[in-house]
């Protein structure tokens, strides 16, 4: 596996490649919806990986607001208007 490009704790790591993984596979059984290969590893991920990625994504989903916006913020490199704030 190769590092995300940010610095990423382990559960935004964890939750944003599982992620990148569903979305190509949900498209690869678009474009070929009988590929074994593709049901064998949409079926591993979701025997192996899937329960940490759930949990990873709880707590992710508990973070307060105000934590949510700063990391985005480190994230992305720019600062957003806390609520109510004017443009």
């Amino acid at each position: 596996m190769t590092p995300l490009k940010k610095n990423l704790d382990a559960d935004e790591e964890r939750v944003t490649r599982a992620h990148r993984l569903l979305i190509g596979l949900g498209a690869a059984l678009v474009h070929h919806p009988f590929d074994v290969a593709t049901h064998e590893r949409l079926r591993a991920f979701l025997s192996d990986d899937a329960e940490t990625v759930l949990m990873s994504l709880r707590v992710l989903e508990q973070r307060p607001e105000a934590e949510l916006r700063k990391r985005i913020a480190e994230l992305s490199g720019h600062h957003l208007l806390p609520l109510g704030g004017t443009a």
